[in-house]
């Protein structure tokens, strides 16, 4: 049988994991590769024995034998590429966030319901191996009904630079990038509860912290010490209208002790955490049980996860399964992010 071609738009960072993945994947043919900068594309493109290289992505949609794209984009383009897309009878793993505003959420939703094909978003927590695990007893009644969770994503130092710290690329700071993980896989174990309100907080008081010595934190391939748009820190409140709520806290650069990653739940009949490490509450004969899955992470499985989102992907688009993070997933994310800017903008409650 032949292979399926695919290509990646945007060859930053995060797309060497989509090309890892296509790599180990043996129905997939890594086919076209397209970045702004023709250089990184062409290098990447040999790295991974891609016979065409783009540096304008409608010049590569326009090849009917490609089967589905990746989008790793700046976040402002993520909507523009993904409608042209799917207009042009391609599926689409598009990394998160969907897109910049909910307005443009709904746009690409309606370009997947003309276009008939697939988009996948970027979620890639919902496919790790863990998350999985604890879906299952989740589903299967093990936590009860869950009113209750937390998500953490605090970086002591570590505010990316490049676009990630330009607003007008990125949309917003942790918050729109990293933040977005815990939110969504809080909400994805939750039930995806139809949300009621927000009351957030947003600060910018310490910047990119370019001053700091003696403590090196990743840079992104353009850093710009002078270039900061985006918050330091958000806070917010998610009430859902099954009585439920969700606190989540993010930072790119805070005066904390050590960075945190925490995603916690809690139900009436037991509780779990996802991170730092999995493990699960409940009770039995009156008397509370820790519970510690054996397996072989603890805790995310970068590579293994990414893996498992391309493999999910390629298997929705042949019919064999459903994706785990359809674009009506994407749209409701990016209600709950765009509610949190608004919140802490206004100084008030945002009910949707």
């Amino acid at each position: 049988m032949s292979k399926l071609k695919v290509a990646v738009i945007g060859a930053g960072s995060i797309s060497d994991c989509h090309l890892q993945a296509y790599a180990s994947n043996p129905e997939v043919e890594i086919y076209a590769i397209c970045d702004l900068n023709e250089t990184r594309a062409t290098d990447v493109a040999k790295q991974y024995g891609a016979t065409h290289v783009f540096t304008d992505y409608k010049d590569l949609l326009a090849l009917p034998e490609i089967h589905s794209v990746s989008i790793c984009t700046w976040n402002d383009s993520h909507a523009e590429i993904s409608i042209a897309a799917l207009d042009a009878g391609k599926n689409v793993l598009c990394e998160k966030p969907l897109c910049q505003t909910v307005e443009d959420a709904l746009e690409v939703e309606k370009a997947v319901h003309r276009s008939g094909k697939l988009l996948q978003v970027g979620f890639v927590r919902r496919y790790s191996d863990n998350a999985q695990i604890l879906k299952k007893f989740i589903d299967e009644g093990e936590l009860g009904e869950i009113y209750y969770a937390k998500a953490s994503s605090l970086r002591r130092l570590g505010n990316p630079g490049g676009w990630f710290a330009d607003k007008s690329r990125s949309g917003g700071g942790p918050l729109i990038d990293i933040g977005v993980h815990v939110i969504d896989i809080c909400w994805y174990l939750m039930g995806r509860p139809k949300v009621k309100s927000v009351s957030a907080n947003v600060s910018n008081r310490l910047g990119n912290r370019a001053n700091i010595r003696n403590l090196s934190f990743y840079k992104a391939a353009d850093y710009d010490a002078e270039q900061n748009t985006v918050e330091d820190m958000a806070n917010a409140l998610i009430r859902f209208e099954n009585g439920a709520s969700l606190l989540v806290d993010v930072s790119f650069t805070l005066h904390a002790k050590a960075d945190e990653t925490a995603v916690k739940l809690y139900g009436d009949k037991g509780g779990a955490e996802l991170e730092p490490e999995i493990s699960i509450v409940g009770e039995k004969f009156d008397t509370i049980l820790n519970m510690t899955p054996q397996v072989d992470f603890k805790s995310f499985d970068f590579m293994g996860s990414f893996r498992n989102e391309i493999n999910h992907f390629i298997d929705s688009t042949q019919g064999r399964k459903e994706t785990l993070s359809p674009v009506e997933d994407g749209v409701e994310v990016m209600k709950m992010l765009c509610a949190i800017y608004e919140s802490a903008r206004e100084g008030k409650e945002i009910t949707l």
